[in-house]
């Protein structure tokens, strides 16, 4: 009789789609929970890198037999996010990682998520939702911190262009505010452009073109942009600026705006043109794009019983032009030493982003990041 029930409860838990191997059933009859990836907006290199960090981390040798990992985009869509997610838990979702559109708008459905036993993990944009987790930057301090490096560059005045990043997200709100908040202190400094940039390094250019159609570069002090800081120096030195003359940029963690940062005569593989050493100033941050693969690794311990926080704030990479150190092979081992931008001949993408270093996430490193292969 207690055989019959045990084989019962073993039966009942393999139909919930659990792991039994995790609830003490024997390995070889393990069965995979099935998670989902929820992605809102994807065109820009941190979206498709930090997609490519959580596939990776569901490659792992760690992670393979227990995770089948599928994945959904519904773009800048709210209506079809919550959409996709209802479909995620009808399908049997055990946990769904979402890089959320909005901080509110998918609360119901993550509710209802949580109501049916479905974990659900945000990754840098942060969900209101109490059930949810959510794995983050402390967004509010990115956005003051380098604002208030570029308000000390100026000497507190000068005129500021600002490009912000996805309308929406908590992300781009919480920093921009922070960043205005800030400048707001100095009434010598004037915000004199603000253009939506989207996080892509594309946009900041159509962008800051349209914006310099009625100024030049030499009525700007400078800049603040969530992303575009390479795209800027790029465009500065294509009209005749030197590197020394370079605006200060306070922006994002791009390996392309790193590797600017380099003292000139830097000896970097690969590096030519724009994609190359100048000194650029710079304070680089970033939201680090292994977020994801962490939300991922932290769901599965969920999964297995483990306890995990539900905030999770993640520490704030931020390089500037005296901390800048270039890798030489790209290794998790030296990344663990400090290194933090990569050579172009292994990272031919200047927007890519060169954050990728965590104690937390040994499963995933440059090869995840570039072409979602977990570290061996």
């Amino acid at each position: 009789m207690n055989r019959c029930k045990t084989i019962l409860a073993a039966a009942a838990l393999a139909a919930a789609g659990l792991a039994p191997a995790l609830y003490g059933a024997p390995a070889q009859a393990q069965q995979k929970a099935k998670v989902f990836l929820s992605m809102s907006y994807v065109g820009n290199d941190w979206q498709a890198e930090a997609s490519n960090m959580v596939k990776a981390m569901a490659a792992h040798p760690s992670m393979a037999g227990k995770v089948d990992l599928q994945v959904q985009v519904a773009g800048p869509n709210a209506q079809k996010q919550i959409q996709q997610i209802n479909a995620m838990v009808q399908a049997g979702a055990k946990a769904i990682v979402v890089y959320p559109i909005s901080p509110t708008a998918l609360n119901h459905v993550i509710k209802n998520a949580c109501a049916k036993n479905v974990l659900v993990f945000a990754y840098d944009a942060e969900v209101t939702e109490p059930c949810a987790h959510n794995v983050t930057i402390d967004q509010e301090e990115a956005g003051r911190v380098t604002a208030q490096w570029l308000a000390d560059k100026l000497g507190g005045k000068g005129n500021v262009v600002l490009v912000t990043g996805v309308p929406g997200t908590s992300v781009d709100t919480q920093r921009t505010a922070a960043a205005k908040k800030v400048f707001a202190k100095y009434p010598d400094i004037k915000i004199v452009g603000e253009a939506v940039g989207m996080w892509s390094q594309a946009v900041a250019r159509t962008e800051l073109s349209k914006l310099l159609a009625t100024r030049n570069w030499d009525s700007i002090d400078g800049l603040w942009m969530q992303v575009g800081c390479y795209t800027a120096n790029s465009m500065q030195i294509e009209a005749g600026r030197k590197p020394q003359d370079l605006l200060p940029c306070a922006g994002e963690g791009s390996n392309g705006g790193r590797v600017q940062m380099l003292p000139p005569g830097t000896q970097a593989d690969g590096a030519a043109g724009t994609y190359a050493p100048m000194g650029a100033p710079r304070v680089s941050y970033a939201s680090p794009p292994y977020s994801g693969a962490l939300a991922l690794k932290l769901a599965v311990q969920a999964l297995e019983g483990k306890q995990v926080p539900k905030h999770v704030t993640l520490p704030l990479p931020l390089v500037t032009n005296e901390t800048i150190k270039l890798c030489d092979t790209g290794s998790w081992a030296e990344m663990k030493a400090g290194c933090n931008v990569f050579k172009p001949s292994a990272v031919k993408n200047p927007g890519w982003f060169a954050s990728i270093f965590s104690n937390e996430t040994p499963e995933v490193g440059l090869n995840a990041a570039l072409a979602s292969q977990p570290e061996p």
